[in-house]
């Protein structure tokens, strides 16, 4: 993976970038993933590109990413860039090990999969290419394996995954998919071959044509008709997920041709190509259709974002309490986790307030009580029966750890930050910060109590110790027994001011 500055040096760059990467392309795999994720969407309105806009907390283009690895098991990955290649090159290749083809002038869909393919030795190379848009951030990985089982079982060279649509049909900007009528134009009945896809027309295409004049298809020697308003109140539409045979696709992905209203090379012009070459299309439609949706806009966005987190708090309705199924986040490993503790043994007994931020990292507890708008992310490991209060910020940088002993209670408005030991039974009470880095970690002992304006920096702190008001930067902080048996109270322990110089008083 090249580095951010060598990125900038313009597309020659992003070209050799996308070279190097299909190192990683294993011509022994018979599964091949192309994702789409050249757009910059204008509609969006953002400097941020498109495929980038995260979807409960995971850019959309990686959730299309995983969904693939999970959904058909061991596959090449390609991902194809254009506007904003820098940026997702840098957000997927830091996390995942993607081919990368580079696509300088988006010229369609059709020529998107051109580009994907151009660096796969086509002699060498058999299997199934399956094209994802990496726009469609919903799509789960059992939609897409139970796609990958219908294509293999159907026996076709291609297949579709189409969606229904609901709403006015006014409203549908997607292509239609356009299906064998059950008589042909001289009203012959069309037997085996009705209701088989012909082509995939697109929304724009249709708009162009005659009110009066239908649009005639011919399809294995016979003619077919569809008049304009059919076809625009056609419901079943392209999803953009294709299945397709490697051997067919590589032959014929060049014939597609740019005579459309776009004057693009769409892939949809396949579907008819492969029929006129005497070769099979099917589609089928998912049972989930929100796995379908893509967005142009900031509110299917947001959209997609709320059912994402009502898909999360299905998983999650009955084995934790959540306040508000409208305000919440959790990570999709800690879901996972939360679900495999649930399988494994007794109630977790977690309470979620309003507001809860989940991130990834954290590793839960039984009897763990998180109120109103609390922060969490990174390696925060959490022990039995802790209580963190409202607006309180638990965090850890890579490779830290934030512990957490048994019966911990932090009070509201904390902010607790790096690598920090917590003993069990110790309180940390409202308006203190706790800070600790690798070279200086924090560690508190059993019995804590800390309260007050209170920070701590890189400290050790015995057990049964009472902190209030101090400021403990790098310090070890004993436990010491008074004469009549109590402990000593630690209180406004201050360091030594820096700059008194720079400080006046006011006449």
């Amino acid at each position: 993976m090249q580095n951010k500055k060598n990125l900038n040096n313009g597309s020659e760059a992003i070209f050799q970038i996308s070279k190097e990467s299909f190192s990683k392309f294993d011509l022994n795999i018979p599964e091949t993933a192309i994702i789409l994720a050249a757009g910059h969407g204008k509609r969006i309105k953002s400097k941020t590109s498109k495929m980038l806009h995260k979807i409960w907390g995971k850019p959309t283009v990686e959730r299309v990413y995983e969904a693939c690895e999970l959904g058909l098991g061991q596959v090449n990955m390609i991902v194809v860039v254009g506007i904003k290649a820098e940026d997702v090159i840098q957000a997927i290749g830091s996390n995942h090990e993607a081919c990368f083809a580079y696509q300088a002038e988006q010229n369609g869909t059709g020529h998107a999969v051109q580009v994907a393919l151009d660096p796969v030795d086509k002699d060498q190379y058999d299997g199934i290419v399956y094209i994802f848009p990496g726009d469609m951030g919903l799509i789960d990985d059992s939609t897409i394996s139970r796609f990958k089982s219908e294509f293999i079982d159907s026996g076709n060279d291609m297949m579709v995954l189409t969606g229904l649509y609901g709403g006015n049909y006014l409203n549908n900007n997607y292509g239609r998919i356009v299906r064998v009528s059950h008589t042909d134009i001289e009203g012959n009945p069309s037997g085996d071959n009705e209701g088989k896809v012909i082509e995939i027309m697109e929304y724009k295409d249709i708009l162009e044509l005659d009110d009066t004049t239908p649009k005639t298809i011919e399809f294995k020697g016979r003619t077919y008709d569809y008049s304009k308003d059919q076809l625009l109140k056609n419901n079943e539409f392209n999803s953009g997920v294709y299945a397709i045979k490697f051997n067919h696709l590589q032959k014929l992905i060049n014939e597609i041709k740019s005579d459309n209203v776009q004057n693009e090379i769409y892939i949809t012009d396949l579907i008819s190509i492969f029929n006129k070459s005497g070769l099979s299309v099917g589609a089928v439609y998912p049972d989930n259709q929100n796995a379908l949706i893509g967005f142009n806009n900031k509110s299917v966005l947001r959209k997609m974002e709320n059912i994402a987190r009502h898909n999360s708090y299905d998983k999650l309705k009955d084995i934790v309490e959540i306040e508000d199924p409208d305000d919440f986040y959790i990570h999709d490993a800690v879901i996972s986790q939360i679900i495999e503790k649930d399988e494994a043994g007794p109630p977790l007994d977690i309470k979620i307030g309003k507001g809860v931020y989940l991130g990834e990292g954290v590793t839960l507890n039984y009897n763990l009580t998180l109120k109103r708008n609390v922060f969490l992310n990174g390696g925060i490991i959490f022990g039995k029966n802790n209580v963190i209060e409202e607006n309180t910020h638990l965090s850890a940088y890579p490779g830290q750890q934030l512990l957490l002993g048994d019966n911990v209670q932090i009070l509201s408005g904390d902010i607790i930050k790096g690598n920090i030991i917590i003993g069990e039974n110790s309180r940390i009470e409202s308006s203190v910060n706790l800070t600790g880095s690798d070279e200086f970690p924090l560690r508190i002992g059993k019995n804590v109590t800390i309260k007050g304006t209170s920070y701590l920096y890189g400290s050790t702190v015995e057990d049964d110790v009472f902190i209030e008001h101090c400021v403990l930067i790098k310090k070890n902080v004993k436990k010491v027994v008074l004469g009549n048996g109590e402990i000593q109270k630690i209180k406004f322990y201050l360091p030594s001011p820096v700059g008194k110089d720079s400080i006046k008083d006011i006449i």
